[in-house]
């Protein structure tokens, strides 16, 4: 096989149709050996019985359905674990990764890149929203250990070399955008306009965008942990500055009842010190919670690959 496509899905009924149309015209023009693999991560609407028509009247379509909904780094994983191609293209289901790019991808790939990654710009983006996007990289850069780019996503193209490096790891707690970024190898980046999506509805709000930047700072690094030190120590700092205050004030003055705001601001203070540290090192036990406990990533209903046990 030249090209597997990896499409996750979910949810996705409205604009399916179209997405496997234009992808499928795509990777028409550029060869005959090529497979879609669609992973229907746990929709409740028509999305399962469309890919089943696709595979019925299409022998390039693979579908894998997932019992439930695992997410999409569950699902990304279970595609590059059933893809087969030399070269694996991983894009979203709603077009806002254009097939067009696919043909340039693969002149980079074949000149000997092992990741031919699409960045998008900002365009039509909001601009609150590209305001926080911005910080967030510029955050996530100092704080990890792996560099992330603005507009770069999933869609890219991966070598065979690359795609076997991935699935090398296997963490419970996946982060894709870190994981691409730490095997390295030779890389290629083309730019593209941003798109809109073609139809539906986005599956990700402000509190899934929240959890899903808080994963990838702390999945590449324990710098978190470190924070907690140096901030504990400058606490220790201020309340022996305090003391010696303090001491100085009965010394000089003699004994003075203490105020009311400062007893109250400083159990406040070191209070929160507290909670915040064990609240950081608490999401660093709960991921090694999860990886101990090595439950499979995703769990197949329904396929039309002959291995359904592929794991």
């Amino acid at each position: 096989m030249l090209i597997s496509t990896v499409v996750p899905c979910y949810n996705e009924e409205k604009v399916l149709s179209l997405t496997y149309n234009e992808l499928s015209e795509e990777l028409r023009n550029i060869t005959e050996d090529y497979e879609i693999i669609f992973i229907d991560d746990g929709s409740r609407d028509g999305t399962l019985s469309l890919l089943k028509e696709f595979a019925d009247g299409d022998t390039h379509v693979r579908y894998i359905s997932f019992s439930r909904n695992f997410g999409k780094e569950s699902a990304m994983l279970a595609g590059m674990r059933y893809s087969s191609g030399e070269f694996t293209v991983i894009m979203d289901a709603d077009l806002q990764h254009p097939p067009e790019l696919i043909a340039q991808m693969l002149e980079y790939a074949r000149q000997g890149c092992d990741q031919v990654i699409a960045q998008r710009d900002r365009t039509g983006d909001r601009k609150l929203g590209s305001f926080f996007a911005r910080m967030y990289y510029r955050l996530v850069d100092r704080l990890t250990d792996v560099e992330l780019t603005d507009g770069i996503g999933d869609f890219r193209m991966l070598s065979r070399k690359a795609l076997d490096a991935l699935l090398t790891m296997n963490e419970y707690n996946r982060f894709s955008k870190g994981l691409f970024s730490w095997i390295g190898f030779k890389e290629k980046i083309i730019r593209y306009q941003n798109r809109s999506r073609a139809a539906g509805e986005s599956k990700w709000n402000f509190g899934s965008l929240v959890r899903y930047g808080v994963d990838g700072v702390l999945s590449f690094n324990n710098k978190p942990l470190r924070f907690c030190i140096f901030i504990g120590a400058f606490a220790i700092v201020i309340s022996l500055l305090y003391v010696i205050f303090l001491l100085l004030g009965i010394i000089f003055k003699g004994i003075d009842m203490p105020g009311y705001f400062t007893t109250i601001f400083t159990i406040c203070l070191f209070g929160g010190v507290q909670l915040i540290s064990i609240g950081i090192v608490g999401e660093y036990v709960g991921r090694i919670y999860y990886e101990v406990k090595r439950r499979p990533h995703y769990l197949v209903d329904e396929t039309n690959f002959s291995d359904k046990n592929k794991k």
